[in-house]
C-alpha cells in the first residue's frame, strides 16, 4: 500500500465499502431468517392451540431463535451504519485532497463576523473556503474554536503548543476516524450551551434531607406492602402512603422542574460521553494535550464515567411510563427519588459540563489542523519569527488550488522593505498572489500547516481590503466601504503587533487624480507605521508610489502574452513594473467593437 494519504484513504474506503456491502447481505439474510422464525412460531402456537404437543416446542424454539436473530441483527445494522460513516469520512478525505470539498461539509458562515478585517478577502468561510476544507470537526464548539482560530492570530506560545499537538495527533487516523462513527448528527445534536447552561443553573430545591426522606418512606412503605401480604393489618401501608403523597405534593414543582430541565441536554450528554470515553483511552506525549487529558477528570473519575451514571438515572426516569411497573413506582416515590440523584448529579459534576466541553471542542480544532496537515504531506510548518514584522517565503502557493493548478511565487518582507507595488493586467494573478500570502499567513498563525517549500514569519495581524462590497441595507457605496476597510486597516497598527495589509486595486471607486493622492498617502501612512504589504494596481500612475519610497519598496509585477487572440497568463511574479494593458486585448476577444 502506498504511503500517500489518498491513496491511504482510497484502500481504506474500499475496505470500508466491502465491510458495508457484506453488513447490508447480512441484514437482508438476518430478515428473512426473523421471518421464518416468526413463521414458525406463528405455526407452533396454532399446532399448540389445537392441542398438539409438539406445538409448544415448536413455540419456545422459534421463540429463543427469534431473539437469538434480532440481538445479532441490531449488531449488524451497528455495524452497517459504521462502515457507511467510515465510507463518507474517507470519501470526504479524498474530496479534500482532490479539491473538490465545496458543498460537502461545514461552511462556517455563521461564524463570520461582519466588517472583519480579512475573513471575507480570504474566503475563510463559505462554500468552497478555507474553513470547509480545513474543518473536520464533529461539534459546534469544535468548529466555533476552529473558526476562532483562524479569525485572530494565536501567541508565540500559543502556536508552539498547537503545533506540537498537531504534529502528535497528525498520525492518528484511527482515532479521527473512530470519532466519525460516533454519530452522524452530532453537530446537530450537541449544542455546548444547552449543556453548559444546564449543568450551571441554579439548584432547583430537594436537598440531601429530601433525598434521605424519599429513601426512608420509600423503605417503610414497601416494608409495610411485604407486612400485610404476610397477613398483617393495612393501616401501617395506608399510613406510609398517606405520607409519601403529603411528601410528593410538596416536592411536585422541583421534581418536575429537574425532569423537565434534562429533557434537552438528555441525547447531547449521550453524544459528549461517548466521543469523551474514546479520547480517554488515548495516552498523549504533548504537553498541551496531556494538560487537556488531565482537564477532563474530577477527582480521578473521567467524565464518561460520571455521565454515563447519570444516563442511568434518565433511563430509570421512563420505568414509570411502564404500566405494570407504575403502582410500585408511585409507592417507592420513583420520580422523587430519581429527580433527587438528577439534582444531586448536577450540583457535584454539572459546573464541569462547560469544561469537557471546552476541552473537547479545544481537541476538535486541533484534529482539524492535524488531518490537514496529514493529507497534506508536502506543505510544512512556518518558522516562527521573534524580530519583526517580517515574511521571507520560497515556493508559496495558495493551499485551495490543485497542485496541477498551482503556480509557486516567493516573498520576501521587512522592515528594510516593507512594501511591493503590484502592478499587472487583469486576469494576471495580482489578487490570487495576495490571497495566497493572506491565507498562508492566516494558517500559519492559527497553527496550521503552509503550502510553501519555505516560509517564516513574525507575529503579525492581518488586513485586508480584496473584495468589497457596497450595501444596500446600510446605505454604503462602494467607495465608503472601502475607505471604512482602510480605516480598520490603519486602526490595527495601534494594536499591539506588527500589520501585514493587502490592498487590491486601492480606491479604484473614484477619480484617477484623488486615488493616486489618497493610495500613496494610505500606504505611506501604513509603512511610517510599522507595517509590511503589498498593493495591487493596473493603473501605473499608482506604480510611482514605490519610487517616491525609495528603497523601502519595490514594483513587481505579473505579465501576459497575446497568442493566436487568446490571453496567456503564467502567474509568475516578476521585477518591475509591467509594460503593458491587456485591457482593450480582453475587450476584443470577447467581441466588443474595439478598433
Amino acid at each position: 500500500m502506498s504511503d500517500a494519504p489518498r491513496d491511504i484513504y482510497a484502500t481504506r474506503l474500499e475496505a470500508r465499502r466491502s465491510e458495508a456491502a457484506r453488513c447490508a447481505a447480512n441484514e437482508k439474510r438476518l430478515g428473512t431468517a426473523r421471518l421464518v422464525a416468526f413463521a414458525l412460531g406463528a405455526g407452533g402456537a396454532i399446532l399448540a392451540y389445537q392441542g398438539e404437543s409438539s406445538g409448544a416446542f415448536l413455540l419456545a424454539i422459534a421463540a429463543i431463535g427469534f431473539g437469538a436473530l434480532a440481538l445479532v441483527h441490531e449488531r449488524v445494522i451497528r455495524s452497517h451504519e459504521d462502515a457507511r460513516r467510515a465510507c463518507t469520512f474517507y470519501e470526504r478525505g479524498i474530496a479534500r485532497i482532490d479539491h473538490a470539498f465545496a458543498g460537502t461539509g461545514s461552511t462556517g458562515d455563521e461564524y463570520g463576523v461582519a466588517h472583519h478585517a480579512y475573513a471575507g478577502d480570504l474566503d475563510i468561510f463559505g462554500e468552497g473556503s478555507l474553513f470547509e476544507w480545513l474543518c473536520t470537526a464533529r461539534t459546534s464548539g469544535g468548529e466555533a474554536r476552529l473558526a476562532g482560530w483562524l479569525l485572530e492570530p494565536a501567541s508565540s506560545q500559543a502556536l508552539l503548543a498547537r503545533r506540537a499537538a498537531v504534529l502528535e495527533l497528525r498520525e492518528r487516523l484511527a482515532l479521527r476516524e473512530d470519532l466519525a462513527l460516533l454519530a452522524e448528527d452530532v453537530r446537530v445534536r450537541l449544542h455546548p450551551d444547552v449543556l453548559a447552561n444546564w449543568g450551571e443553573a441554579p439548584a432547583v430545591g430537594i436537598t440531601r434531607n429530601h433525598r434521605v426522606a424519599a429513601l426512608v418512606l420509600a423503605a417503610g412503605a414497601l416494608t409495610s406492602l411485604l407486612a400485610w401480604i404476610l397477613g398483617a393489618g393495612p393501616l401501617p401501608l395506608l399510613l406510609f402512603i398517606s405520607l409519601e403523597l403529603l411528601f410528593a405534593a410538596g416536592l411536585r414543582g422541583q421534581v418536575k422542574a429537574i425532569l423537565q430541565s434534562v429533557e434537552a441536554p438528555v441525547r447531547e450528554l449521550g453524544v459528549l460521553a461517548a466521543m469523551l470515553e474514546r479520547i480517554e483511552r488515548e495516552a498523549f506525549s504533548a504537553a498541551s494535550l496531556r494538560e487537556l487529558r488531565a482537564r477532563l477528570d474530577t477527582a480521578g473519575v473521567p467524565p464518561s464515567k460520571r455521565i454515563a451514571r447519570l444516563k442511568r438515572w434518565l433511563e430509570l426516569v421512563d420505568a414509570r411510563r411502564n404500566q405494570l411497573f407504575a403502582p410500585i413506582a408511585a409507592l417507592l416515590l420513583w420520580g422523587t427519588q430519581i429527580a433527587g440523584a438528577i439534582e444531586a448529579w448536577r450540583a457535584d459534576a454539572g459546573p464541569q459540563l462547560r469544561n469537557w466541553i471546552d476541552a473537547l471542542s479545544e481537541l476538535e480544532a486541533l484534529f482539524s489542523l492535524a488531518g490537514n496537515a496529514w493529507e497534506n504531506p508536502d506543505s510544512i510548518f512556518p518558522e516562527l519569527l521573534e524580530a519583526g514584522p517580517r515574511i521571507q517565503g520560497r515556493g508559496v502557493a495558495h493551499p485551495l488550488l490543485e497542485a496541477t493548478s498551482r503556480v509557486h511565487n516567493d516573498i520576501a518582507l521587512g522592515p528594510e522593505r516593507p512594501l511591493f507595488v503590484v502592478s499587472g493586467s487583469n486576469m494576471s494573478g495580482k489578487s490570487t498572489w495576495l490571497r495566497t500570502l493572506g491565507v498562508n499567513v492566516v494558517l500559519g498563525q492559527a497553527g496550521g500547516v503552509v503550502c510553501a517549500d519555505e516560509f517564516a514569519l513574525s507575529p503579525l495581524r492581518v488586513g485586508a481590503s480584496i473584495r468589497i462590497v457596497d450595501s444596500l441595507l446600510e446605505g454604503a457605496s462602494h467607495f465608503y466601504a472601502e475607505i471604512q476597510r482602510l480605516r480598520t486597516i490603519l486602526d490595527l497598527t495601534e494594536q499591539d503587533g506588527h500589520v501585514f495589509f493587502l490592498l487590491d486595486e486601492i480606491l479604484h471607486g473614484t477619480n484617477s487624480r484623488d486615488r493616486a493622492a489618497g493610495a500613496e498617502a494610505v500606504v505611506k501612512s501604513l509603512v511610517e507605521r510599522g507595517a509590511i504589504g503589498l498593493v495591487t494596481t493596473h493603473d501605473l500612475a499608482l506604480a510611482g508610489i514605490a519610487e517616491r519610497l525609495g528603497d523601502r519598496a519595490a514594483n513587481v509585477h505579473f505579465a501576459d502574452q497575446l497568442e493566436n487572440g487568446e490571453m496567456i497568463f503564467d502567474y509568475k511574479v516578476r521585477e518591475g513594473i509591467v509594460k503593458r494593458s491587456n485591457a482593450l486585448a480582453l475587450m476584443k476577444s470577447i467581441g466588443l467593437p474595439i478598433e
